[in-house]
């Protein structure tokens, strides 16, 4: 008979939890509930019944769990359960966009081997807006059993859901036994900082104890001395108290009777002992054969595949399956649904204690005779029979095949994205290996790329790479190169430089291509990254060197990487040259099936477009392909692009909705460059707006998260903070915040060209009179004064000194070729306007551009520009339009006291204790008419003079 509890006892405290979290899942409240306990204490249990409660109420349910086969495997718990989705009706992927090659990884039915492989928190990404598209139809419950078996990726994906589901109708249900472990350690993090609840269960009380055995039974009557012994040996463990149950009734000591159930003989058996014979007396009844079956299952792991068991046994189909019928009446094993053809055991502590009865030798023979057939069945060992051979190797006794294994399935799990996993592996193969130095070696050239990519940098560095000294010195050298890269994707660059020198000095001046392609490459990354006047030239350098080395010795990934830099670098002085040096690395990526090259190749191209004409046609094709490839990172990288045009062309509602969506991404993503550039985006949409407060503010965050010399700073001066001053009509700061992003740029070059170094600033150094002919020429030979945005400024700035020069024709063409570059910049073109229309009297109509720039700066809100616009105009004697808009911009307790909109002007500019005459010049009034509104001010607001007035507006301006 059965004798297993028909219902879940003892358990009502959890069972709330569950339908709570159950109900608030179907409200679209979702979130992450964690079981934990003992083994056998009911996790799997209590999940099933939550399973079934969804299913009941309508919901999708989808099942995965940790591997329990041979080594942890990557994400097999997720892909397991995203399997699920397949089996009937596929989700919906429209939604997904360039996540859905990312899923790839996990669902061969999206699989594209030409996609790209991203980090695991890119895959996360892709997995939780794949539950929420699922949810949208029908809230869905995730049930992940057994995560003290899974991989770090795994968790890294659970932590990652965890912190993002409170708003999707989507559960993550997970058990996880409370045994010391990384898997323990981040569930009570996650639970500790509000991500998840905790369920603990604990053991039944000795009524629950005897609750359960009367539903076991199923009869309401228990003999006494049974659920004392019961309660006694179990110590309250469920799973423990349905084995002694079952060993007793089938071993005959418990029997039915016409009165109830009666014990037969001596119930006293020691705990674990009691289980441990359990198990050993049923295999024994299984017989020789069927106990071998089992005893290779358990070498296996907690589930197994029957041909390797078939293969190992020598057994046909029908003697194996007539074992496996006897094991699962036994209640042992259990189909592994919805594998086809493999089987697990009912609990993990029945395989252990089908192990726990093999002697040392016997299971050293059975785990050689079991990774033999493995090997015969699966020529090369694909996918997870690598790491379970590796396995089956070390219990074997075989050391270095075993280190072998787990270095080759590291290096597969790196490959795959799998970094935590990598380690895992990685780390067992070099200590498994330590006594062969230069196998040893090959698995650190893994171990290392893989520790910088789950972001241990400290570890690689105290790997000891130095201390190889029996190591070949090429071997050594490359080891360096390694950590070179490791430094340079830590931000450690002075470090990454060290690395260098130590590897040039290994390799010696006759070193090979193949060896100094990689090492010049990284020593160009570096260099571009340390503070210095010449970066960008001795950057270019090895970058070049490192190309032609690379083409020499055929390494295509190496030239793809130079190429990509020369073009970056090359943008500054010859556009042409750039999509050159793109071209090239791009011919590179599609000859030798690079994706990921090839679609960074061709954003850069695009992004030159973008640069040289202001248009986004490439970019968005660019960004469709991006999305095919599943490159997450660059289609980020477009839309940044894309958000920041945005506010140049003066899109800003769509601007400011789609910088805060990326910015939420790729903070979430830890995309930490591309947050800092949508950060100077931020500025600068605030800036553009004329928002001194919130351009200061995201300025602020932007230090805050950049580090020195970082390649953005510059902008944040020149394209925001610089227009920003100009939008206060304050020319003087607008001039010093390019000066300060030119002396930013000329400590640490950058490649971004948008600062105002090669446009604004050349315009209002032509205009108050630093820069002449000579000068001019000089900050407009390089291409980047061609970029469109500069171009608007830069062909103002040629047309004042036309102008000047009195060679009017020319000075008109100059402003035609400005208002075409102009065109798609609005705020941009009216500002010109506004800066140039005081020196256009003989070549141009500054009347009309002053009408046109009042009128825009006036709708836009821009007091101070529309202002000055009414002035120049009052100064040319042409009539002015009275606005009487803006008082809103006068505060409360002013406008209490009368002040007008052109008082409270000045009463902003006296809070910096500037005089009549300044604050003349900046209004475009004359000084006595400044000194009249003053008056009037210390009458509206009662202050006794001037110097209280100012002190006021100060005081009122923080």
């Amino acid at each position: 008979m059965q004798t297993r509890a028909s219902h879940v006892v003892g358990r009502d405290r959890e069972i709330a939890a569950v339908t709570g979290a159950l109900s608030r899942t179907r409200e679209s409240r979702g979130g992450a509930l964690f079981l934990t306990g003992e083994a056998g204490i009911g996790k799997s249990r209590l999940a099933r019944y939550a399973a079934g409660l969804a299913y009941d109420d309508g919901m999708r349910v989808i099942k995965g769990r940790g591997t329990t086969i041979g080594p942890m495997v990557p994400f097999r718990p997720i892909a397991e359960a995203l399997l699920g989705l397949f089996r009937g009706d596929p989700p919906d992927d429209s939604a997904l966009g360039p996540y859905k090659p990312v899923l790839g990884a996990l669902i061969p039915e999206w699989h594209d081997p030409s996609s790209t492989t991203e980090s695991v928190v890119v895959l996360a990404e892709a997995v939780l807006r794949l539950l929420a598209s699922v949810a949208r139809k029908t809230p869905c419950l995730l049930v992940l059993e057994d995560l003290h078996e899974a991989d770090a990726e795994t968790l890294a994906v659970i932590e990652y859901l965890a912190d993002n589901l409170e708003d999707q109708p989507v559960l993550l249900l997970a058990t996880i036994r409370t045994e010391p472990g990384n898997a323990l350690e981040l569930v009570r993090r996650m639970v500790q900082r509000g991500s998840g609840g905790l369920v603990e269960l604990h053991r039944l009380s000795q009524d629950e104890v005897e609750q359960m055995t009367a539903a076991c039974l199923e009869g309401a009557a228990v003999p006494a001395e049974l659920v004392d012994r019961l309660w006694t040996d179990s110590a309250g463990n469920p799973f423990v108290v349905e084995e002694l149950l079952h060993g007793m009734v089938s071993g005959g000591l418990l029997v039915a009777g016409a009165q109830g159930w009666q014990v037969l003989g001596e119930l006293k058996l020691p705990v674990p002992a009691a289980f441990v014979r359990s198990v050993a007396h049923r295999t024994d009844r299984l017989g020789p054969q069927g106990r071998e079956v089992l005893s290779i299952a358990a070498v296996l792991g907690h589930r197994f595949p029957l041909s390797v068991v078939q293969k190992v046994t020598r057994t046909d189909d029908r003697e194996l399956l007539s074992h496996l019928h006897a094991g699962v009446a036994a209640q042992l094993v259990t189909p592994d649904e919805p594998a086809p053809d493999w089987y697990a055991f009912r609990h993990p502590l029945t395989a252990d204690a089908l192990l726990a009865q093999l002697a040392p030798a016997e299971r050293a023979d059975l785990s050689e005779r079991t990774a033999d057939a493995v090997e015969e069945l699966h020529p090369g060992l694909p996918g997870d029979w690598c790491p379970l051979v590796a396995k089956l190797r070390f219990d074997a006794g075989a050391q270095t095949q075993a280190g072998l294994l787990f270095a080759e399935a590291g290096r597969r799990a790196l490959a795959g994205g799998a970094a935590g996993s990598a380690v895992t592996l990685l780390d067992r193969a070099q200590q498994l290996l330590e006594h062969d130095v230069t196998a040893r070696a090959e698995v650190l050239d893994t171990l290392l790329p893989a520790l910088a990519e789950t972001g241990d940098f400290e570890r690689a560095f105290a790997l000891d790479v130095a201390g190889l000294q029996a190591l070949d010195a090429s071997l050594r050298a490359k080891l360096h190169t390694r950590l070179s890269r490791v430094a340079y994707t830590a931000g450690w660059f002075t470090e990454g430089v060290e690395q260098v020198r130590i590897a040039r000095t290994l390799l010696g001046p006759d070193a090979p291509d193949e060896l100094t392609a990689q090492l010049d490459v990284n020593s160009a990354y570096l260099t571009l990254n340390i503070p210095s006047p010449d970066r960008i030239s001795s950057a270019a350098g090895l970058a070049r060197e490192a190309a032609l080395a690379a083409d020499r010795a055929r390494l295509p990934t190496v030239a793809c990487e130079a190429w990509q830099l020369l073009g970056i670098i090359a943008r500054e002085q010859d556009l042409d040259e750039a999509n050159a040096c793109f071209g090239k690395a791009l011919s590179l990526a599609d000859a030798h099936r690079m994706p990921i090259q090839h679609v960074y190749a061709l954003v850069r191209m695009a992004g030159n477009d973008w640069l040289q004409h202001g248009t986004t046609a490439s970019l968005d094709r660019t960004h469709a392909e991006a999305c095919r490839a599943g490159a997450i990172t660059v289609a980020h990288n477009v839309d940044a692009i894309l958000a920041l045009q945005h506010v140049l062309t003066g899109d800003y509602a769509v601007a400011a909705e789609q910088i805060d969506r990326c910015l939420q991404t790729t903070t979430r993503l830890r995309f930490h460059a591309l947050t800092r550039y949508l950060l100077m985006a931020k500025a600068t949409l605030a800036a553009h707006r004329g928002d001194r407060a919130a351009t200061d503010d995201a300025v602020g965050r932007f230090e805050s998260v950049a580090k020195n010399g970082a390649q953005e700073h510059s902008l944040c001066f020149g394209l925001a903070r610089a227009f920003c001053a100009l939008l206060e009509e304050n020319h003087r700061l607008a001039a010093a915040e390019l000066d300060r992003a030119l002396d930013v740029e000329s400590q640490n070059p950058t490649t971004f060209h948008l600062s105002g170094t090669h446009g604004m600033r050349v315009l209002l150094g032509v205009l108050d009179g630093r820069f002449s002919w000579s000068d001019f020429e000089a900050q407009t030979a390089a291409s980047a004064a061609g970029m469109r945005w500069n171009r608007q400024f830069t062909s103002l700035a040629r047309a004042v000194l036309l102008g000047r020069d009195g060679r009017h024709a020319e000075a008109a063409e100059a402003f035609r070729c400005a208002q075409e570059a102009a065109a798609i910049y609005p705020m941009a073109r009216h500002l010109g306007l506004r800066l140039v229309a005081p020196e256009a009297a003989g070549w141009g109509d500054p009347v009309t551009w002053l009408r046109s720039a009042e009128e825009y700066f006036h709708q836009a809100g821009n007091t101070a520009v529309a202002s000055a616009c009414r002035g120049l105009l009052r100064q040319a004697g042409a009539p002015v339009q009275q606005r009487r808009t803006g008082t809103d911009q006068v505060p409360r307790q002013l406008r209490g006291h009368g002040v007008t909109v052109r008082e409270f002007e000045v009463f902003v500019l006296l809070a910096d204790r500037m005089g009549n005459k300044a604050i003349g010049t900046r209004l475009h009034i004359s000084p006595r008419t400044v000194e009249k509104h003053v008056a009037s001010l210390i009458a509206k607001t009662g202050q006794p003079d001037r110097e209280s007035l100012s002190a006021y507006a100060a005081a009122l301006s923080r």
